[in-house]
């Protein structure tokens, strides 16, 4: 038995279309904001890609091996020491104060290495509090060292970096920050925003102040972010009335 001629279709073939263009990733710093007359940025309403954050974490160290946590205890490396915001004005001295790394979760749901400068006093408890995030998956977006020219940069609003060290006044004040001594940590800042009357810091992080809305990396009463500072003797900023201020954990109260 023969088979009959292959039938060819005379239809036009259908054009697929094309896919749409990844949208493109949120560029943190690239936009800075109009000024108030106080020198913060003005509040803006939050993009609506940052209204639920879950920017991937760019890496700087190599991961955890294995998924485990690890935290180290150094003194600050001299090329560390130079990038840090450290200078012979500060009130600690550089060799009061140690380079941790530490493991954490990112957003993007893989395990990361960050890095903190932290007053040498406070180190080795620092290090169990991440322990015991990194073992309740809390996520963290970045954890790196602040840099000098962030300092005088202009603001944009969405930064989102887990540091400790800053020589720099507290908000609006004249005297030292504890995050000047290392005596102080800001968490997930973009999620859990700075409050002072109409201030919101950083400027774009307003759609975080309804805390009823329960988003990854936020911190709440009792959760295990506040458990783990408390933990160590460590108040949190999120339970003062003015200002309030969601994202700092320090062992001085201030």
């Amino acid at each position: 038995m023969t088979s009959g001629p292959a039938k060819i279709s005379s239809a036009a073939p259908v054009p697929s279309t094309p896919a749409p263009p990844p949208a493109p990733a949120w560029q943190v710093g690239a936009k800075p904001l109009p000024l108030r007359p106080d020198g913060f940025g003005q509040i803006l309403p939050t993009p609506p890609v940052l209204a639920d954050r879950s920017l991937p974490t760019a890496d700087l160290l190599p991961p955890p091996a294995g998924n485990r946590f690890a935290g180290t205890v150094n003194p600050v490396p001299a090329d560390v020491l130079a990038r840090s915001t450290w200078q012979a004005g500060c009130p600690v001295k550089a060799a009061e104060l140690r380079y941790l790394t530490l493991s954490f979760w990112g957003f993007d749901g893989r395990a990361h290495t960050g890095e903190m400068l932290v007053n040498a006093s406070v180190a080795n408890p620092v290090v169990t509090v991440f322990d015991r995030l990194f073992a309740a998956k809390f996520p963290i977006e970045e954890m790196r060292v602040t840099a000098p020219a962030e300092l005088t940069a202009p603001p944009t609003g969405d930064g989102n970096n887990t540091n400790a060290f800053v020589c720099r006044p507290a908000r609006g004040q004249t005297n030292w920050s504890a995050h000047a001594y290392g005596l102080a940590i800001d968490v997930n800042p973009f999620c859990n925003p700075y409050t002072k009357g109409d201030l919101v810091l950083p400027e774009l992080a307003s759609a975080y102040l309804d805390r009823g809305n329960r988003r990854p990396g936020m911190i709440t009463p009792g959760d295990p972010t506040v458990a783990a500072f408390s933990a160590i003797g460590w108040t949190w900023g999120g339970t003062w009335t003015t200002p309030k201020d969601r994202m700092h954990f320090s062992s001085t109260g201030r």
